[in-house]
């Protein structure tokens, strides 16, 4: 089995990355840019297996995109293979038959007018790819554990199952042999007795081919069970990062332990989340989390003396593994 070496230089990383999008104008007011990723600095070993988790909008999509060169930074850069990301129609066609992207639904990325052939297919021909591609398919789909794969060439879309459909989309992307996996809830639409299938393959698949992955997910029991190391975020900032052991058995950051709390199996006590997180083209001062926090509604923060702190002063960024939190 192919293990992470922690030792080796990181094969995907951001550094200080920073994706805005232009907001709707109100009033006839200046629109001030939502920050969807503010300040991210995040890596991904060779072999390595990291989840990237957190609740919706809080912008864990649109770091994956971003790191595979669909969406364009203001500042920051990515880099792969310790090679800075090049945004050229040529250079960019390059990279993502390496960084590879599984998306969440396979209903929606399946052409349902293309065969299981023609879907795993269309990437080799894209990049131009010598050598027999029949041959190609069939070994791309026996990994994905579709067998015999040729059962499978004729196939539509709508005739196969959501876990077979899912194997199709990652066939599609290991036809290609990348180095990096980004996906992106991959079994948030399949039925929990497929959802371990899943998983399982990607650990294989990272066991046999060495392949590394980001698995963008809000499911933090989907975490526990592939991931390497987790990063939690929220708001645009990864507030929380270290192995799996050490941020799920033991979180340090408030929003993390109310993640965890409501896991059926979970010691902590259930935190239920008030409100909504503030809008991202306002990020109020201090901790971008102080509004929600039980930490600080209840006093703790008080008793430790560093409310003041948490309502007007930053934390800062996570840098490699650490928490962002004054209390913590």
């Amino acid at each position: 089995m192919t293990t992470p070496d922690p030792g080796a230089s990181p094969l995907l990383t951001a550094e200080g990355l920073y994706v805005a999008f232009p907001a709707r104008r109100r009033g006839g007011s200046a629109a001030r840019p939502v920050r969807a990723v503010d300040g991210v600095d995040l890596t991904i070993g060779a072999g390595e297996i990291v989840a990237l988790v957190g609740e919706s909008g809080c912008g864990k999509s649109t770091l994956a995109r971003a790191l595979l060169g669909l969406v364009r930074p203001a500042s920051g850069r990515v880099a792969f293979a310790g090679r800075p990301l090049v945004y050229t129609p040529r250079a960019l066609k390059a990279y993502r038959r390496r960084v590879q992207l599984v998306l969440q639904d396979p209903g929606g990325s399946l052409n349902p007018r293309h065969t299981v052939y023609e879907a795993v297919a269309e990437g080799l021909r894209i990049h131009g790819c010598a050598g027999d591609e029949r041959a190609a398919v069939a070994g791309a789909l026996a990994r994905a554990e579709l067998r015999p794969p040729e059962r499978f060439f004729g196939r539509y879309p709508y005739e196969l199952s959501g876990g077979q459909r899912q194997r199709v989309v990652i066939a599609g992307a290991l036809v290609l042999e990348p180095e990096v996996i980004v996906a992106d809830e991959p079994v948030a639409s399949l039925d929990a007795s497929v959802r371990g299938e899943i998983l399982a393959l990607l650990l294989r698949l990272r066991a046999e081919l060495g392949l590394s992955a980001l698995v963008v997910t809000h499911d933090l029991g989907l975490a526990w069970n592939i991931a390497d190391r987790v990063a939690v975020m929220y708001l645009g900032r990864i507030v929380e990062c270290g192995t799996a052991e050490e941020v799920l058995l033991s979180p340090r950051h408030p929003y993390t332990r109310a993640l965890l709390s409501v896991l059926p199996e979970s010691p902590l006590p259930p935190v239920v989340l008030t409100g909504e997180p503030p809008d991202p083209s306002r990020i109020p001062p201090g901790c971008r989390f102080h509004a929600r926090c039980q930490v600080l509604a209840s006093g703790e923060a008080e008793r430790a003396g560093v409310d003041l702190r948490c309502r007007s002063e930053d934390p800062g960024m996570v840098r490699g593994p650490g928490v962002a939190c004054h209390w913590a």
